[in-house]
């Protein structure tokens, strides 16, 4: 990582036509691709949601990615994100998928 990386966590929930539809895997390769570790799953209530963590840049890609592209058969109504803070060191090793 260059100097003046840093790195940062935040939480987020995507609403919308997000199961049933892959959403999760694509999540997960999105993140693997991009170097953010996390996780995702279901909620009970048919939205999906995880952690992402990360170099800043990268989690704001895939931020953007859930917001606006998901799984190609997914419809985003809504991606929300929370509990945004810096971090010194990721707390997970690689992305994963919570059933």
């Amino acid at each position: 990582m260059a100097e003046g990386d840093s790195f940062i966590s935040v939480d987020y929930e995507v609403s919308g036509k997000v199961q049933g539809v892959f959403f999760r895997k694509y999540t997960q390769a999105e993140g693997k691709k991009l170097g953010v570790v996390g996780w995702v799953q279901n909620t009970e209530h048919g939205t999906v949601q995880g952690q992402l963590q990360g170099p800043t840049v990268k989690v704001r890609e895939l931020q953007e990615w859930l917001r606006k592209t998901g799984s190609p058969k997914s419809q985003i109504k809504r991606a929300e994100f929370r509990n945004e803070k810096k971090i010194v060191a990721l707390e997970y090793k690689n992305f994963s998928i919570v059933k």
